[in-house]
């Protein structure tokens, strides 16, 4: 029996499939029939997703007049793409928003960090500047999983997919659902 939070997800994503018209099958197909949606589009739909499948440790409970917030970190490739992902979504009766920042220092309210391919050159300072927080990161930029980082995202094609590193997720006390971990390409243990 799948946990109900996936079959909320599953809704979204057909939603969201037949609103792209796009062809969705376990991930997201880029080959749009009526209307193109763009790589970035379906990424957004992701992070805005990831935290229904996410357990935080309990000494960062969001109280409830405070935001659930995803959070790029160097140049945004999103735009209104991830504004619109968000928009009056919620997780665990906590508002989502999304936010810009321009220093990793500055993650400390994000609960999932898309850390930009324009931050490439610095991924190794970005991890060490997080450390000490519970934070999601999330990237596409190569190698991001082998390198410390907990979700890589991954054109397989037309698709979009990702890979995740559990040693990681472990490090900073974030826990994924097994429904998540299904989803991934692959699930590693690197550290």
């Amino acid at each position: 029996m799948r946990h109900p939070a996936w079959r909320r997800l599953s809704r979204q994503i057909h939603l969201a499939a037949m609103t792209f018209g796009v062809a969705l099958f376990g991930t997201y197909n880029l080959s749009a029939q009526a209307q193109k949606v763009t790589e970035y589009q379906v990424k957004a739909a992701y992070l805005a997703n990831f935290g229904r499948f996410a357990e935080w440790p309990a000494s960062v409970a969001v109280d409830k007049s405070e935001s659930f917030n995803i959070c790029v970190l160097g140049q945004d490739p999103f735009g209104a793409d991830l504004d619109a992902a968000v928009a009056g979504e919620t997780i665990g009766h906590t508002h989502v928003l999304a936010k810009r920042i321009s220093r990793p220092q500055d993650a400390v309210d994000c609960r999932i960090l898309f850390i930009s391919s324009s931050e490439a050159s610095q991924w190794k300072e970005i991890l060490v500047a997080l450390r000490t927080l519970s934070v999601l990161t999330v990237s596409d930029i190569p190698q991001f999983t082998r390198r410390g980082g907990i979700i890589q995202f991954l054109l397989d094609g037309n698709r979009v997919r990702f890979d995740i590193n559990l040693a990681a997720t472990e490090r900073v006390g974030v826990k994924l659902s097994s429904e998540l971990l299904k989803l991934a390409v692959t699930v590693s243990r690197s550290q």
